[in-house]
């Protein structure tokens, strides 16, 4: 019977809609770019992938799991210009690409008509969300981030050159980024990444958002696996430093990515805080 209530109510009902995703191209300065979308509430939170990251390949757990958890929210997951489906444009690196990518998604969210929302940000997406945060007061409710730094040392640019060439890695970790750029594409993209981090070390003494981190006064949460091989165990202790008030939480066994690893317990603990309305 509830199936059938389910088809005669449609997909755009309030009782399906929060069990469903939809996926579609938003123009924002001159680019289309892919979100996806679940959940239907009127806060906004807003996945922002790592390095070369999707909404599909680093966010599906919170896709999937997130509106039930936030049935207050729509829960907004973004590829950014020129990854995964936002292509074109053909991906630049610069400098200011981290920036770059924060206004856009300040930019995106405004198109959405969600002009103050949350965000949760992993990696490269964790260092955007940072910037956002700090430059955009105005746009953020609460930050959510784990495995980002807001800066490069030396030995995380000896660790990144060791792995620039994908060749080296095993074919199961290379199979995820090839389905989406490509045998040819992802290599070289790849290779771009790097090099653009390393060019941060190299010109700007590592640094990514330094003073944006300063000006952060909205709540924040720093999640954390103790083991990340990804990120200098000093970045933690800095960012606490600097967000004194931040709620902390720490996978003793987790590495780069318990929002997968650890999906169940991970969402449980960011809905917790994005549910939060102080």
């Amino acid at each position: 019977m509830l199936g059938n209530l389910c088809r005669l109510l449609g997909a755009r009902s309030p009782i399906t809609r929060r069990l469903v995703h939809t996926e579609r191209k938003v123009r924002v300065n001159g680019s289309d770019l892919n979100i996806v979308e679940s959940g239907s509430g009127e806060r906004s939170l807003l996945l922002m992938p790592g390095a070369l990251g999707s909404a599909w390949t680093d966010f599906r757990p919170q896709i999937e799991q997130l509106p039930k958890l936030l049935p207050g929210h729509t829960i907004i997951a973004w590829d950014p210009p020129g990854y995964g489906k936002s292509v074109p444009p053909q991906r630049k690196f610069g400098l200011e690409f981290f920036r770059e990518d924060a206004q856009t998604a300040v930019d995106l969210m405004r198109a959405l008509d969600r002009p103050r929302f949350s965000i949760l940000g992993w990696s490269d997406g964790g260092i955007t969300a940072l910037i956002v945060a700090g430059r955009h007061a105005e746009a953020v409710d609460r930050l959510a981030i784990w495995g980002a730094g807001a800066y490069l040392n030396a030995d995380e640019v000896k660790a990144l050159k060791n792995i620039r060439d994908v060749a080296k890695w095993s074919p199961r970790m290379r199979e995820p980024m090839e389905k989406v750029y490509g045998v040819e594409r992802f290599p070289q993209l790849w290779a771009e990444w790097v090099d653009a981090a390393c060019a941060f070390y190299d010109q700007r003494d590592g640094d990514f958002c330094r003073a944006e981190v300063e000006q952060i006064k909205i709540p924040t949460f720093i999640l954390h696996g103790k083991k990340d091989p990804m990120i200098a165990a000093e970045h933690i202790p800095w960012l606490r430093e600097r967000l004194p008030h931040a709620k902390y939480y720490e996978f003793p066994e987790g590495k780069h990515n318990i929002h997968l690893r650890y999906a169940e317990e991970f969402n449980k603990l960011v809905a917790d805080f994005f549910n939060k309305k102080d």
